[in-house]
C-alpha cells in the first residue's frame, strides 16, 4: 500500500511539473498572439548616412569542418557591408587537414580585399567560448556577429540587423533559423518542427512579454560592450550562449529578437550527430539552471512572471527525464489502477494533466501553420508530424535523461562540436563523414530495455482491458524502435 501510494505520489508530482511548463508555453501562445497586434517604431541606425554604418567584427568559430568551411567562407565574403566597415576573424581551433585548406582559403579572400584573419590556438581551452573569447581581444568591431560553420546568411543581413543597435540598451540581436535540408528526411523534418516552434513561438513569446530569451550561439549580433560587461565568454556550462544571454540581462541588457530575419542552416542529417547536439544542448541548459537561476530568482529587479519562465526556460531539458519517469512509472500505476477500482477518483484527478498534450499541440499547431500554413490538409499533416516528433522525443528520453543529470550533478565533459555534412538533397551520401562516431554506448543497452518495457506496456493494455494509456506507450515503442534502428543502421 505504501508503495503503490508513493509510485502514485511521484508519478501526478512529475504530471504536474509538466502541466506547470505547459502553462507557461502557453503563456508565450498568448504574448505571441498579442505580439501580432502590436507594432512599434525602433530606434534604427540611417544607413544611408555613411556615418552611421558601424565597424562590425564577424566572428566564425571553427573546429574540423573540412565539409563546409569553403561554403561558409565563400558564403561570408558576399556580405554585403562596406568594406572598411567590415572585419572577419575565423576562429579556427581544427586539429586535421581542414587547417591548412581554411588558411589557403583565406588568402584567396584577403587577394579580393576582405579584412580577414585565421586566428588560431595551441590549446583549445574553453572551447568554443575560449575561441570567442580569444577573438574579442583583438577585434575591432563595436558589434560582433557570429556563425557556426553551417549557417549561411545572406547578403543583406548585416542591414537587417546591425541597425537595431541604435538603442543604447540593445546587447543582442538574434535572427530566426532557417533549415535548408528540412525534408531531407523524416529526422531533419523532425528537428525543424522542434526548432521552428523555439524560434517563433518561445522567442517571440518571451521578447515581447519582456522575459529573459537567449542569444542561440549563432545568426545574431551582440554589442562588444555588453559581452565585456556582462563578464565575457565562459567556458564552465556546454552552452556559453545561454550562460551569457543570462548574465547580460542579469545586468538590465535588452534582447531583441527579429522573426523576420531568416537565417539558413544546415540540419544534421545523422542521428549520432542529432544526439551528439542534444546532449550539448540538454547538460548545457542544466548546467546553467544550477548556475543562474538562483542569482535570478534572488534579484528583485526580475519581476516573478519572469522567474516563472525561466525556471521553465532553464528546466526546458528536464522535461525529458521528467517525461521517462512518467513513462517507467505509468506502467505499474495500470496495475493499481486496476487492482484498485476504489481508488478511481485518485486517477480521474490525474486524467486532469492531460490538457498538457492539448497545450501543446495548439502551440505547436501556431508554428507550424506559420510556416506551411494553415487549411485542413496541412492540420492533418500536422497531426502526423506532431506525433512522430513526441515519439521521437520519448525515444530520445533516456539519452537526453542522462545529459539532464550529468548537467544537475555538475559532471564536466567536452564540447563536441555536431559534425556537419553539406548535404541537402536526399542523393548526396553522408555516411564517410570522417567526424561521425560510431561507438555502442551504455545509453543504448537502457534504450533496448525501454523498447522490451514499453512492448510489455502495449501487451499489459489488453491484458486488464485498460487502453487509457495505450497511445502513449505505443509512442513510446516505435520512438524507441526509431531510434535504435537509426542508430544501429548507421553503425553498419
Amino acid at each position: 500500500m505504501i508503495i503503490e501510494i508513493l509510485l502514485i505520489s511521484i508519478y501526478s508530482g512529475c504530471l504536474l511539473l509538466v502541466f506547470l511548463y505547459a502553462i507557461a508555453q502557453l503563456g508565450l501562445y498568448f504574448n505571441y498572439l498579442k505580439s501580432k497586434k502590436f507594432s512599434a517604431e525602433a530606434l534604427q541606425f540611417n544607413f544611408s548616412n555613411p556615418e552611421e554604418i558601424p565597424l562590425v567584427t564577424i566572428q566564425l568559430p571553427l573546429y574540423n569542418e573540412m565539409y563546409v568551411l569553403q561554403r561558409l567562407l565563400k558564403n561570408i565574403a558576399k556580405i554585403n557591408y562596406p568594406r572598411e566597415k567590415l572585419e572577419i576573424q575565423v576562429l579556427d581551433d581544427s586539429t586535421d587537414e581542414s587547417l591548412q585548406q581554411t588558411e589557403e582559403l583565406i588568402q584567396g579572400l584577403k587577394k579580393q580585399g576582405l579584412d580577414i584573419k585565421h586566428i588560431t590556438r595551441t590549446k583549445r581551452s574553453g572551447f568554443k567560448a575560449g575561441a570567442l573569447k580569444e577573438g574579442l581581444k583583438t577585434a575591432k568591431g563595436e558589434f560582433i556577429a557570429i556563425f557556426d560553420a553551417d549557417f549561411m546568411p545572406n547578403e543583406d543581413w548585416l542591414h537587417k540587423t546591425i541597425p537595431f543597435f541604435k538603442d543604447p540598451q540593445i546587447g543582442v540581436v538574434q535572427t530566426r533559423w532557417g533549415h535548408i535540408n528540412r525534408n531531407y528526411s523524416i529526422l531533419t523534418k523532425i528537428q525543424a518542427f522542434a526548432l521552428d516552434f523555439h524560434f517563433i513561438l518561445e522567442q517571440v513569446g518571451r521578447n515581447f512579454g519582456n522575459h529573459f530569451i537567449n542569444f542561440n550561439g549563432t545568426a545574431g549580433v551582440w554589442r562588444k560592450e555588453c559581452i565585456l560587461d556582462a563578464g565575457n565568454w565562459e567556458g564552465d556550462t556546454l552552452t556559453e550562449d545561454l550562460d551569457l544571454s543570462y548574465r547580460a540581462q542579469l545586468k538590465n541588457w535588452k534582447f531583441k529578437y527579429l522573426e523576420e530575419v531568416e537565417t539558413p542552416a544546415e540540419l544534421p542529417v545523422a542521428i549520432s550527430a542529432a544526439k551528439s547536439q542534444q546532449f550539448r544542448w540538454n547538460k548545457g541548459a542544466a548546467e546553467n539552471f544550477q548556475k543562474l537561476f538562483f542569482i535570478l530568482a534572488k534579484d528583485s529587479s526580475v519581476s516573478w512572471k519572469t522567474k516563472y519562465h525561466s525556471f521553465f526556460h532553464l528546466l526546458n531539458s528536464s522535461m525529458f527525464l521528467l517525461v521517462l519517469v512518467i513513462a517507467i512509472l505509468s506502467v505499474p500505476i495500470l496495475y493499481i489502477k486496476a487492482s484498485h477500482p476504489d481508488w478511481n477518483f485518485i486517477f480521474y484527478g490525474i486524467a486532469f494533466f492531460g490538457l498538457s498534450t492539448f497545450i501543446f499541440l495548439i502551440c505547436y499547431w501556431l508554428t507550424y501553420s506559420k510556416i506551411h500554413g494553415g487549411g485542413f490538409k496541412n492540420f492533418f499533416r500536422f497531426i502526423g508530424l506532431f506525433l512522430a516528433f513526441f515519439s521521437v522525443a520519448l525515444g530520445l528520453s533516456v539519452h537526453n535523461s542522462i545529459a539532464v543529470m550529468e548537467g544537475h550533478f555538475g559532471k564536466k565533459s567536452d564540447f563536441i562540436r555536431t559534425p556537419k555534412f553539406n548535404i541537402s538533397n536526399k542523393d548526396e551520401v553522408w555516411r564517410a563523414n570522417k567526424y561521425l562516431k560510431r561507438e555502442f554506448s551504455f545509453a543504448q543497452i537502457l534504450e533496448v530495455l525501454c523498447l522490451l518495457y514499453f512492448g510489455f506496456a502495449i501487451y499489459s493494455a489488453f491484458k486488464i482491458q485498460d487502453f487509457g494509456l495505450l497511445l502513449f506507450h505505443l509512442m513510446l515503442f516505435m520512438g524507441f524502435g526509431f531510434v535504435l534502428v537509426k542508430s544501429w543502421a548507421f553503425r553498419n
